[in-house]
């Protein structure tokens, strides 16, 4: 879809309060009108948005369980499991039972902070990574049972973010130490290893996201740019036949503050949440220009929130709906609207 002649603004729906402290992470709930959060208060926040008033409210409170910052929450593919990481050390699975949410396992290993957790395409498989370096993968067994199958060392500095590919099951993690590193299992072994590191980023790497086809992938960096890598053939990702990434181009200029937060959307819309407190839209630009920029800032939000904005997460639903998060302790849900 062409959006580079489109008139964008952003909506500001509604603003969600209620966490005492700043918040880290969202994740929209795949199969209901389930938003999660997670903050500084070590608590996780769930909330629901009325079928009759479209408007949201908290519906849960997840405590009593984190002793510090909950940093990083991703539900299951089903929807019924949602995992939240903690810089308490420890990853907490949550189940709806009833009209609750309760705490049915808590997986421990890390030595420190968990910063983020993701699961695979299929509900599988969940990763965590830390600020001990390392990213593991646990395998999900009957009876909310999960098995650690892999420890993987390679990073040398506080892992940021891990990120399942979209299709394949293919693990990215980024780092402190301004790397991206793609794990796969070797097939005759079923021992994960480290296929490729993405260099390139002069600063820590936050964030990673990926286009609905799977074949682009964006970075958001302490470096201030953002990076965009594609790859030729996502069907040769696991296995003898690995088709490696390689960066398309860098988006530099548009941001003068580290870039937390990065997600691209079904449409094709790269949202960035920034430590300037500004919310940025890219579209891939259709110029046509030979050697010119492949893709453009289309739409700039100042001042979207009072603090830095640490996520920014486009809903499954509604194609143009944003939630965001920030320091400021607010979730604000947004929406992408054209001008007439």
């Amino acid at each position: 879809m062409d959006f580079s002649e489109e008139g964008l603004e952003l909506k500001e729906i509604q603003r969600l309060e209620g966490h005492t402290d700043r918040v880290w992470s969202l994740a929209w709930n795949p199969t209901s009108s389930l938003l999660a959060s997670c903050s500084g208060d070590k608590t996780v926040r769930i909330w629901q948005r009325s079928s009759s008033t479209s408007s949201w409210h908290c519906k849960a409170v997840l405590e009593e369980t984190h002793t510090r910052t909950v940093r990083s929450c991703a539900w299951s593919p089903s929807g019924k499991l949602l995992a939240t990481a903690s810089f308490d050390a420890t990853t907490a699975i949550w189940e709806l039972i009833g009209d609750d949410f309760e705490c049915v396992s808590t997986l421990e290993g890390h030595e420190n902070e968990v910063k983020s957790v993701s699961w695979n395409a299929s509900g599988s498989l969940l990763a965590t990574c830390s600020r001990d370096k390392s990213v593991w993968i646990w395998e999900v067994l009957p009876g909310n049972e999960f098995e650690c199958v892999s420890v993987l060392q390679g990073h040398t500095q506080d892992v940021k973010m891990v990120q399942w590919h979209p299709t394949m099951d293919v693990l990215f993690s980024c780092s402190y130490d301004n790397s991206v590193k793609i794990w796969a299992e070797d097939g005759d072994s079923d021992d994960w290893h480290c296929v490729q590191t993405l260099v390139g980023h002069t600063s820590t790497v936050w964030a990673l996201s990926f286009n609905p086809e799977g074949d682009k992938m964006v970075t958001c960096s302490d470096d201030l740019t953002i990076k965009i890598w594609e790859t030729d053939d996502i069907t040769m990702q696991g296995g003898k036949g690995y088709a490696p990434w390689k960066h398309l181009c860098t988006l530099s200029g548009y941001h003068d503050r580290t870039i937390f937060s990065v997600h691209w959307s079904r449409e094709g819309i790269i949202a960035t949440g920034a430590a300037d407190d500004a919310i940025r839209f890219f579209v891939e630009s259709k110029d046509g220009l030979i050697d010119g920029p492949l893709y453009k800032l289309h739409l700039k939000k100042e001042q979207a929130h009072d603090m830095d904005v640490n996520s920014v997460q486009w809903s499954y639903g509604e194609n143009r709906v944003l939630a965001s998060a920030s320091d400021d302790g607010t979730i604000k849900i947004w929406e992408l609207v054209s001008i007439t």
